[in-house]
């Protein structure tokens, strides 16, 4: 199959159709008579095509569960529905969703683009590259990695406030800049 190339393509009917099965598969949890079952609806071809997302879970506008795939491995709306179920069950950040909190929990999708590496030397350089509220950015260096989704700058609208709390969630000292580090961006479609 050919990976989704941009999330363009994903129209408001398709948006639709994502949101209702993320929130299916967790409402079944919940209610056994919800089919969370992706066969059950009609969808077009398109998401079946592989896809990577992440699906945020908010209560009371905190952040109550984030769990995503930072590249495509299966079909997208596969990938919604695994993501939405380990974000409302099994971000190990969060307890379990109850089913009290299930009907304040306000459901977005971020479908991502394909991540393309960032050649820079310093990190001085890749602040003077980075797109504030369009990038979203993935480092790693050794067994230390992190990503933080687009959205994320509506919360760390400066560049340097961005990549210091992205390289702190990796495990990097404030100051350090490895060697080895590798960068790459990424962007999504949120609905």
């Amino acid at each position: 199959m050919e990976p989704l190339l941009f999330m363009n393509e994903l129209n408001r009917e398709q948006q639709q159709i994502l949101l209702k099965v993320a929130k299916d598969a967790i409402a079944h949890r919940f209610d056994s008579k919800i089919s969370p079952h992706t066969h059950d609806i009609k969808y077009d071809q398109e998401l079946h095509q592989q896809g990577a997302c992440f699906v945020t879970l908010k209560y009371k506008n905190q952040l109550r569960g984030c769990i995503g795939s930072l590249e495509a491995h299966r079909p997208l709306i596969e990938d919604v529905v695994g993501n939405a179920i380990s974000a409302a069950f099994f971000d190990p950040r969060f307890p379990a969703l109850t089913e009290d909190e299930w009907p304040e929990v306000q459901l977005s999708i971020s479908v991502l683009s394909p991540r393309e590496p960032i050649q820079v030397q310093s990190e001085q350089e890749l602040l003077q590259n980075l797109r504030p509220g369009v990038d979203g950015l993935f480092i790693c260096a050794d067994w230390r990695k992190a990503t933080f989704l687009p959205s994320v700058w509506e919360e760390l609208p400066e560049p340097q406030a961005f990549l210091q709390a992205l390289k702190r969630k990796a495990g990097f000292a404030l100051e350090e800049w490895p060697s080895n580090i590798e960068v790459e961006r990424y962007t999504s479609q949120n609905f």
